[in-house]
């Protein structure tokens, strides 16, 4: 079983913080009359601001998210953690509504307001009663180009994300090893290796005109979507965004960073002292292939069945049979999940094992599941049994929070697809991996050559548990 000051310090370090003309709106086509379809409604301003709503009647709330297409990694060079740190700004109020003035809107009228920096997004989104809509969405427009970026802002909101980096990161255990370390090791490209928690010297050295610029640069219509899910009419919905964002100004989107990666040719291996850590811990990744390919898809498939879940191989092969840890942990994307990144994510996983297992044979058990994946095609169960689990969390996010997890997909297909229909199409592509596939994608993507392999050696072996 791992404990709770354990599962709270990796829950930190894996959760980070955190122009076209007009289109007529148009709905996704459902392909069976059968199958369970998510009503979509698309239009784009002529300001270049996506709209997506998705209508539920199921309880009288509505989620607005308003997502901007900047993240952890997008950021640019200079201005670590700028990304983490206007998720905060965009709190401290406008020249309409005075800092606070947000939060009771929603909180006041019983929502529930939050928001979050992944690697390429940042998110923002609000649960309100439906007759919210129309005041929540002009709140939401107000900040978009109203917001106060001022020097005492700027101050506050600058020391409240470097003691976050420090209570997150700085002071608890194996959280820089999988936040940070893991990545940097992995990763050649400077924007998907960063510390995405900031520099201090870069933090430090922000200026209020710097902090404007950023905030001028991203926070746009035409490099945002706003996705509304709840008791609304589409029509009466769209309308509304046309009044409160139609007449925001129209901006280029800003370039995106290149975020390629060269291939990995020889397998990397790191070690990484963590002084906090009270046993060691062991972490691989494989970089997964390129987003929207079957092949992608596959390794969604693979990573639930070596990693996750107590059916994994690696769960079977390393508690159960070997004892060498209480779990395994992992997955595609571990600072977010297969569909909310646009540039290249790993197949991680990760486990602590007592002081006194070599790491070694650890690494040969990972290394005999790989190779039952890569010589052997999985049997039609196991694919249907990892299908289901997948199934399953898809339609649970979407169904759960409100329609905050549904909200996240469309925004994301959004921004990174033009497409927020494809919704409707993950089901089939999960059902079109065959066997084949899966293990083609394992004798080509996990091999020894693609891997990163980082050892944590814990400084607090012989001190008393934190």
């Amino acid at each position: 079983m791992m404990k709770p000051w354990l599962a709270a310090a990796l829950t930190g370090a894996l959760v980070v913080a955190g122009c076209a003309g007009p289109r007529a709106p148009d709905s996704a086509p459902t392909a069976d009359a059968t199958a369970y379809t998510v009503p979509v409604t698309y239009h784009q301003l002529d300001n270049g601001l996506r709209v997506v709503v998705s209508e539920d009647n199921t309880a009288p709330v509505v989620t607005v998210a308003v997502y901007y297409n900047v993240g952890l990694r997008t950021e640019p060079k200079g201005l670590t953690g700028f990304a983490h740190l206007f998720e905060h700004m965009m709190f401290q109020g406008t020249t309409n509504l005075p800092k606070g003035g947000f939060d009771q809107l929603i909180q006041g009228n019983g929502g529930i307001i939050q928001g979050q920096t992944k690697p390429d997004l940042t998110l923002y989104y609000e649960v309100v009663p439906a007759n919210m809509l129309a005041p929540v969405l002009w709140a939401e427009a107000d900040r978009m180009v109203n917001l106060n970026v001022t020097r005492e802002n700027l101050d506050n909101q600058r020391e409240v994300v470097k003691n976050e980096y420090r209570l997150k990161i700085e002071n608890q255990p194996y959280a820089r090893f999988l936040s940070v370390e893991l990545s940097a090791t992995a990763f050649e490209n400077w924007h998907n290796g960063h510390n995405f928690w900031g520099e201090m010297e870069d933090l430090d050295a922000a200026t209020v005109e710097s902090a404007r610029e950023f905030y001028r640069t991203y926070y746009a219509p035409d490099n945002a979507a706003v996705v509304i899910v709840g008791d609304v009419d589409p029509v009466e919905a769209l309308a509304m965004v046309e009044t409160y964002f139609g007449g925001l100004p129209a901006r280029a989107r800003p370039e995106l960073p290149g975020l390629s990666e060269p291939p990995q040719k020889e397998e990397k291996l790191a070690t990484f002292l963590d002084p906090l850590a009270p046993q060691p811990m062991l972490a691989f990744a494989y970089h997964a292939p390129p987003r929207n390919t079957p092949e992608y898809n596959a390794m969604e498939l693979i990573s639930l069945i070596m990693i996750q879940g107590n059916d994994s191989l690696l769960y079977e092969r390393l508690v159960a049979d070997k004892g060498y840890s209480s779990f395994v942990g992992g997955g595609l994307n571990l600072q977010g999940d297969m569909f909310d990144a646009v540039g290249p994510v790993l197949l991680a996983g990760y486990l602590i094992h007592d002081v006194d297992v070599d790491p070694a044979e650890i690494v040969a058990e990972i290394d005999t599941v790989v190779a039952s994946l890569s010589d052997i095609d999985v049997d039609q169960a196991t694919l249907d049994r990892a299908r289901l689990k997948f199934l399953s969390s898809f339609y649970e996010t979407q169904g759960g929070q409100f329609g905050i997890g549904r909200a996240d997909l469309l925004a994301a297909f959004a921004l990174f697809d033009d497409d927020p229909s494809r919704i409707n199409q993950v089901e089939e592509q999960m059902a079109a991996v065959t066997p084949e596939l899966i293990r083609k994608v394992a004798r080509d993507y996990l091999r020894s050559s693609n891997r990163t392999l980082l050892f944590l050696e814990p400084g607090a072996a012989q001190g008393s548990q934190p």
